[in-house]
């Protein structure tokens, strides 16, 4: 059997460093976003059919392989709480490690704009995710994604069970990973460093 944490948030709201954090504390394996975004980018360029389908494509491969082979996962994610088919998604991958036996948690993150826009041009953030590079072409994306779209769920909306909102604006990425572990009762896996970070 195998866990999914899925942290979710606008963009650079700090999912990456709480996944990260998270990540090193519990042993999981993780994969964010820009991992498949990047790839398909570089292949097939930016938000083109073919990018997008390959992005898909390799989520789901990577879902499949960990409930195969019970790899407990943490994933992060941009959810647009306004459109249907979000929930459906997320409720497909729930419903894909529930019935491997494993467990879903839902960690929803949130964080005043000029809070996100400061940890937009972090040097970290640059390093792991390339596209963010380009810092003007970031900041409106940021700005266009939060006019868009609802990024964070409405006061007192649930979507699952194990579903916990945090906002994160004046909080460490590991103060926000203990709350997670705290609350939900998680317990490290026993694996070697290269078996869930190798690379890294």
């Amino acid at each position: 059997m195998a866990n999914l944490i899925v942290v979710c948030g606008p963009h650079a709201v700090g999912k990456m460093t709480v996944a990260e954090s998270l990540r090193d504390k519990l042993r999981y394996n993780m994969m964010m976003n820009h991992d498949s975004i990047e790839l398909s980018d570089r292949i097939f360029g930016f938000a083109t059919p073919a990018q997008k389908e390959l992005n898909e494509d390799i989520r789901q491969k990577v879902f499949f392989l960990a409930v195969k082979h019970n790899v407990d996962m943490i994933f992060t994610y941009v959810c647009a709480f306004d459109e249907p088919e979000e929930r459906e998604y997320l409720t497909e991958l729930k419903d894909l490690f529930e019935q491997s036996g494993g467990q879903f948690y839902f960690v929803e993150l949130s964080a005043d704009i000029e809070t996100r826009l400061a940890r937009n041009e972090t040097p970290h953030r640059m390093e792991r995710k390339a596209s963010k590079r380009d810092v003007a072409w970031s900041r409106a994306n940021l700005l266009d994604g939060a006019a868009k779209y609802r990024l964070n769920s409405a006061e007192g909306e649930v979507w699952f069970e194990n579903h916990l909102k945090i906002d994160n604006s004046h909080l460490e990425p590991d103060q926000v990973a203990d709350l997670v572990i705290e609350k939900y009762h998680l317990k490290a896996n026993e694996k070697e460093e290269k078996e869930y970070r190798f690379g890294v």
